[in-house]
This record gives structure tokens, C-alpha cells and sequence, in this order.
């Protein structure tokens, strides 16, 4: 099982408080398991979690744990909803439904290919952040949204005016998605000042909000269409009266 597969696990555990009735009474067994050797050498244990959460539906989706504005980690902490953790994966939450937004557009295959991938690393970046201490972001994937951002940029020109957030609809999305992408960095960045962070994590942010802006550009001058550029002052056109 990958280390992703157990950053899945994590994520899953901080999901507990709205799928569980109670933490502490409908604890399972491989919850102990689950917290007790993450990160250890010995299998990894997201395949009991994940087998669990799979073969369990649970129909209760309130539960009231979370009623006075506190909600568990995946270590079982309890924190408040507005700290700056719990808003760091909020974000990134938030971010990873943007980029679905995204995908509902009509794409070429290999933007959909690609984003559907970083759908997926962004669970794994907030299974990691839900877990203190816990890293599951690795440098490849900073890599492999380097490449895509070279092999995207390359057939583009040369950038001379700024850009608006606009113009065709998935181009559109993909900007909305690129500065949640830059939030969420913002947000991951606040905890690094008060908690250990993993520094990959923060230029993943850095590099996908690059790449969601090169993605951008790219749907925006597909099927012959054209990028909105920003005219500055007097180069604008008089308004309607």
C-alpha cells in the first residue's frame, strides 16, 4: 500500500467528527492501528481504514460533536475550527473543489489527465496537514508539476501584457481555481510560522498556482479564441453613458 493510501486514511480519521455518531464510542480497532504506526516501517495500514470506511455505509451524516466549534485531527486532537491548521486544509479542500469545477469544462485530455492527478495529490496534501507531523507530499510531485508547466508553456508566447480572469469558461475556472491555489499557500504558510510544516508542501502550492495560470492561458487561445489583456487607463474604451 503507498504512502498516499495511508495519507488517505489520515484524512479519513479527520473526517470522523460528521460521519461518526461519536469519536470516543464508535472508535474501531484500526483507529488505534491507524495513529499508532503511520510513518512507522511496518505495512501501512490505510487498507483496514479504507476497507472499513468501504464497507460501512452510514447513512448518519450529523453528529453534533462539532456543535461548539471544535473538530479532531487525524491524530484524535481536538481543535478549535477556526485555527490556522484546520484552515490550512480547509483551503486546500476548497482548492481541490475548484479544480473539479475545472474538470466539468470541456479540456483537452491532457489537462484533464493532469488535473485529475492533482486532484488526487491534493488529498494526500490535506491528509498531511490534518496529521501533524506527518509527510506525504514528496518532492517528485513538485517535479512532475515542473514538467507539465514546461511542456504547457512551451508552444505559448511570449507574456508582455497582464492578463485578466476571464474570457472563454474554462479559462475562467481555471484562474478562480489558480488564486484559491494561491490562498491556500498563504494558508499553509501561516502554519509553517507556528507549527512544522513540510516545506515541499508549500512550493507544491507555489508551482500548481503556476501551472493553473499556463493552463489558463492555454484554454483561453483554444479553438481560435483569444486572452482578455488588461488596458490601463486612458487605453480603455469610454464606458457607456
Amino acid at each position: 500500500m503507498s504512502t498516499a493510501t495511508g495519507g488517505i486514511a489520515k484524512f479519513l480519521l479527520n473526517s470522523i467528527d460528521t460521519i461518526l455518531p461519536s469519536w470516543r464510542e464508535w472508535q474501531m480497532p484500526w483507529v488505534d492501528d491507524v495513529q499508532n504506526s503511520v510513518g512507522s516501517s511496518r505495512a501501512n495500514p490505510g487498507t483496514k481504514a479504507l476497507q472499513w470506511f468501504m464497507g460501512n455505509r452510514l447513512s448518519k451524516i450529523y453528529t453534533r460533536t462539532g456543535d461548539k466549534g471544535t473538530t479532531g485531527l487525524g491524530d484524535g486532537a481536538r481543535v478549535d475550527k477556526d485555527s490556522v491548521r484546520v484552515e490550512a486544509y480547509g483551503t486546500v479542500d476548497e482548492l481541490n473543489s475548484t479544480v473539479g469545477l475545472v474538470l466539468a469544462s470541456e479540456l483537452p485530455v491532457d489537462i484533464r489527465v493532469c488535473l485529475t492527478r492533482i486532484q488526487h495529490e491534493l488529498f494526500d496534501l490535506g491528509g498531511e496537514l490534518c496529521m501533524p507531523g506527518t509527510v506525504l507530499i514528496p518532492d517528485s510531485y513538485v517535479a512532475d508539476l515542473e514538467q507539465d508547466l514546461d511542456a504547457a508553456n512551451a508552444d505559448l508566447p511570449p507574456l508582455k501584457d497582464f492578463i485578466l480572469p476571464g474570457g472563454f469558461e474554462a479559462a475562467a475556472r481555471c484562474h478562480l481555481a489558480r488564486t484559491v491555489a494561491r490562498r491556500a499557500e498563504r494558508r499553509v504558510v501561516s502554519l509553517a510560522r507556528v507549527e512544522q510544516v513540510n516545506e515541499v508542501s508549500v512550493r507544491y502550492h507555489n508551482r500548481l498556482s503556476d501551472l493553473l495560470f499556463v493552463f489558463a492561458r492555454v484554454l483561453a487561445r483554444a479553438n481560435g479564441k483569444s486572452e482578455v489583456l488588461w488596458l490601463h487607463g486612458d487605453k480603455r474604451l469610454p464606458s457607456a453613458k
